[in-house]
C-alpha cells in the first residue's frame, strides 16, 4: 500500500501593523521644555538676587552720600560759626579746640588775614600734626583757590582734594574748607579747615558695612583716593554717587565683597519648586509687573498733569532749546510775552523775538542777563533771562532751559518812583525858599534903605547951588546906590536860580563852584543868626560828577540845619559854620558841614534820616531824608557824628557826604583856601 504525501497548507502573509508612535520625541520635547523652564527659573532667581544685591548696594551708597552731605554740612556750619572776626585770639583757640575734638575728621583749623597769610593755626590733638613733613606753604594752592571762590560766592567753599605726606610712606588725603570773614561789608580774613577724607568715611560707616563692603572716594577716571572697610570689593555689585559740596564734588564708590550668586543652591531649589510653581509664579510676576506699570503710568500721568498746570500757572516765561539753538519747549506765559503761538516757536530759532538776530542763540549766564525782546506786534520790552543746562536722565546735556521775566511793570514802577522823588525834591526846594522868604524881607531892607538914603542925599545935593556942590560927593553917592542895587539883585537872582533850576544831568564841576553857588543864601541866613561862615577847600580843587541842582540843595539843607542848630545857644562860643571839601581817595570827594551847636541827641540819632521826622515845629521832616536819597543816587553816602572836646563834651555836629570824582578834563577855576564871611 503506498503512502500518501502530506498535503502542504499555504502560508498567508502576516498583516502589516502600523508602527508605534515615536514617544521619545514627545518626551524629548517635554524634557527640553522642563530644562528650559528650570534654566530660566534658575537664571531668574540668580538675576533677582543679583538685582536685590545691587539695589542694596545702591541704597547703601545713597544713604552714605546723604550722611556725608549732612556731615559736611555740619562741618560747614560749625566752621562758618567760628568765622567771627570779633573774637579774641584766646576765645577763638578755645572754640577751635572744641570744634576739633567734636569733629574727628577735622584735622586742622587756620585763621588767615585778608591776604591769606596764616595768623593762627590749631591741629587736632588726636591726630599727628598735618604739615609736620612738608610745610604748609608748599600745599597751599588748592586752599587759595577755595578761598578765592568763597570770596566771590559769599559762602564757604571746598577745595580739590590733595595728599599730605606724614612720613614712613603714610599720609592723608585731605580737602580744605574756606569761609570768608566779612565785617561791615569788608573782607577781614578767612577761616580754613582741613578735613581728612579717610576720617570722613570712617565717621559715617557702620561695623556691618565695614565687614561686607569696600567704601572709597575715587577720581573721575576711577582712581581711588581713599578707602575704608576690611574686605576688598569683588567688583560685581558696585555703586557710585556724587557728593556735591560748594566748590567741589566727591565721587563715592561702594563695592560689595559678595560675588555673583552661586548656581548649586539655586538649582536644587529650582528643581523642587519649578514644576509646581512655574506657571503660578510667572502669573504672579506678570500681575505684579502689570500693577507696577499701571501705577507708574498713573503716576506719570499725574506728574505730567501737575507739570502742565504748573507751567500754565507761573507768570515767568519758560523756554527750552536744544544744542543747535532750536526751541523745543515754550510755556503759555512765554508765548503770551512774545505774542507767538507755540507752533510758531517750536522747532525754530530765536530770531523771531530778538531785536538783533546777531545775539539770538547766545548763551545766557545763570546769574542773569538783562536784554530786550520784541513781540509779534513790534513792541520792545525789557526782560531778565536766567539760563541753566538741560540734562537728560543719564546726566548728558541736551540743551538749555531759560526763564524770562518781563521787566516792563518794574520799569514803570521805577519811573513812577523817580517822578515821585523829583516831586518831593521840588517840594523840599520850595519849602526851603518859603523859609527864606522871611529872610529876604530882612536882607532887602538894608540895601533898599541905603538906596533911598543915597537917592535922597543925591537929590539934595543936586538942588544945592552948583557952586557949593562937590561933584565927588555926588559921584560917590551914585556909586553907593549902584552897589546896594546890585547887592539886592544878587540876593533875588540867587533865590531865582535855586528855584528855577530844573536840569537833572550829571556833569563834572569843581567843588568850589558848588559851594560858591549856595554861599549867598547861606550867608543871608547866617547874618540873621550872627553866625560866621568859613569855607575850607583843598588845593587843587577837586572836581566831582553830579547833578548840580540836587547837590546844591543838599548843601543848603545841611548848612541851614547847622545855622538853626546854633541859634538856641547864645551863651556858647561864637557861632561858626564851616564848609569843607577834600579828596578822600578811592575815587571819592568828601564834603563836610560842621557847626558849633549842641550836636545830635542820642534819642534822635536812629530816626534823623526817617522821612517826615522832625524836631522843629515848622519843619516837614523831608530835608535829611531827601539829602540821603540824593547822595545814594549819586553812589555816595551821607553820615554824621558829634564833635567832642578833650573833656568829652559835645561841641558841635558834622554832617559829611561823598561824591564820585569826575574824570580829568578842563581844570577847575581856582578857589581860595579859606573864604571868611
Amino acid at each position: 500500500m503506498r503512502s500518501r504525501a502530506p498535503m502542504s497548507t499555504p502560508t498567508l502573509p502576516a498583516p502589516s501593523l502600523p508602527a508605534p508612535p515615536r514617544r521619545w520625541l514627545w518626551w524629548t520635547m517635554l524634557v527640553a521644555l522642563i530644562a528650559v523652564a528650570q534654566t530660566w527659573l534658575v537664571w531668574l532667581t540668580m538675576d533677582f538676587q543679583a538685582s536685590r544685591q545691587q539695589q542694596r548696594v545702591d541704597a547703601i551708597t545713597a544713604e552714605l552720600a546723604a550722611q556725608l552731605r549732612h556731615r559736611l554740612f555740619i562741618d560747614t556750619q560749625r566752621l562758618a560759626a567760628l568765622a567771627d572776626s570779633r573774637q579774641s585770639p584766646a576765645d577763638w583757640r578755645r572754640e577751635a579746640a572744641s570744634l576739633l575734638l567734636s569733629q574727628r575728621e577735622l584735622l586742622r583749623v587756620e585763621r588767615r588775614d585778608a591776604s591769606l597769610n596764616i595768623v593762627s593755626a590749631l591741629d587736632n590733638p588726636l591726630h599727628k600734626p598735618l604739615f609736620s613733613v612738608l610745610p604748609r606753604d608748599q600745599l597751599d594752592f588748592a586752599t587759595q583757590s577755595a578761598c578765592g571762590a568763597a570770596r566771590r560766592a559769599g559762602e564757604p567753599q571746598y577745595s580739590q582734594s590733595y595728599f599730605v605726606p606724614l612720613g614712613n610712606g603714610l599720609g592723608e588725603e585731605v580737602m580744605d574748607l574756606c569761609a570768608a570773614q566779612v565785617t561791615n561789608a569788608h573782607l577781614t580774613g578767612y577761616l580754613v579747615g582741613s578735613i581728612s577724607l579717610g576720617a570722613l568715611l570712617e565717621s559715617v560707616e557702620s561695623p556691618e558695612l565695614a565687614r561686607n563692603h569696600e567704601i572709597s572716594f575715587v577720581e573721575g577716571d576711577g582712581t581711588r583716593i581713599v578707602r575704608t572697610g576690611s574686605p576688598h570689593g569683588a567688583g560685581v555689585f558696585v555703586a557710585d554717587r556724587v557728593v556735591g559740596v560748594p566748590g567741589h564734588s566727591l565721587q563715592l564708590h561702594v563695592d560689595s565683597a559678595s560675588g555673583r550668586p552661586g548656581v548649586i543652591p539655586n538649582l536644587s531649589t529650582a528643581l523642587v519648586l519649578g514644576l509646581s510653581l512655574l506657571l503660578f509664579g510667572v502669573a504672579l510676576v506678570l500681575a505684579h509687573d502689570m500693577r507696577r506699570r499701571s501705577r507708574a503710568e498713573r503716576a506719570l500721568g499725574e506728574s505730567l498733569a501737575f507739570r502742565k498746570a504748573m507751567e500754565d500757572s507761573v507768570l515767568a516765561g519758560l523756554r527750552a532749546r536744544d544744542m543747535q539753538g532750536r526751541v523745543t519747549f515754550a510755556n503759555q506765559a512765554f508765548c503770551d510775552m512774545v505774542g507767538y503761538a507755540p507752533s510758531q516757536l517750536l522747532g525754530r530759532g530765536e530770531e523771531r523775538y530778538w531785536p538783533e538776530p546777531a545775539v539770538a542763540g547766545e548763551r545766557v549766564g545763570s546769574q542773569g542777563q538783562e536784554t530786550e525782546f520784541v513781540s509779534s506786534s513790534g513792541r520792545r520790552f525789557p526782560v531778565m533771562l536766567h539760563e541753566s543746562p538741560l540734562l537728560d536722565a543719564e546726566g548728558r546735556q541736551t540743551g538749555w532751559i531759560c526763564t524770562a521775566l518781563d521787566l516792563s511793570a518794574q520799569r514803570r514802577i521805577e519811573d513812577m518812583s523817580r517822578r515821585q522823588q523829583e516831586r518831593l525834591q521840588a517840594t523840599a526846594r520850595l519849602a526851603t525858599v518859603g523859609e527864606m522868604a522871611s529872610l529876604l524881607s530882612h536882607e532887602l531892607n538894608q540895601p533898599l534903605a541905603a538906596i533911598s538914603s543915597f537917592a535922597t542925599g543925591s537929590i539934595n545935593l543936586m538942588n544945592d547951588a552948583l557952586a557949593r556942590t562937590e561933584p565927588a560927593l555926588l559921584l560917590q553917592a551914585m556909586e553907593r546906590i549902584a552897589e546896594q542895587s546890585e547887592r539886592a539883585g544878587r540876593i533875588i537872582r540867587s533865590v531865582q536860580d535855586f528855584v528855577r533850576r530844573r536840569e537833572h544831568e550829571r556833569l563834572p564841576i569843581g567843588a568850589d563852584l558848588l559851594v560858591e553857588a549856595i554861599l549867598p543864601l547861606v550867608r543871608m541866613q547866617a547874618r540873621r543868626s550872627a553866625a560866621r561862615v568859613e569855607v575850607h577847600m583843598a588845593q587843587p580843587v577837586p572836581r566831582v560828577l553830579c547833578d548840580r541842582t540836587m547837590i546844591e540843595q543838599v548843601l543848603i539843607n545841611l548848612a541851614r540845619n547847622g545855622i538853626q542848630a546854633m541859634a538856641p545857644c547864645p551863651q556858647g562860643p561864637e557861632p561858626l559854620l564851616r564848609i569843607e571839601a577834600r579828596p578822600l581817595g578811592a575815587g571819592l570827594v568828601e564834603f563836610a558841614v560842621v557847626d558849633r551847636g549842641p550836636g545830635v541827641p542820642d534819642e534822635v540819632r536812629a530816626q534823623i534820616f526817617t522821612p517826615f521826622f522832625t524836631t522843629r515845629e515848622e519843619g516837614m521832616g523831608l530835608g535829611l531824608s531827601l539829602c540821603r536819597t540824593v547822595i545814594e543816587q549819586h553812589g555816595g553816602s551821607l553820615d554824621f557824628d558829634n564833635l567832642r572836646d578833650a573833656d568829652g563834651r559835645v561841641v558841635g555836629a558834622r554832617f559829611r557826604f561823598t561824591l564820585p570824582v569826575a574824570q580829568r578834563g578842563r581844570a577847575a577855576p581856582p578857589a581860595g583856601e579859606e573864604l571868611h564871611a
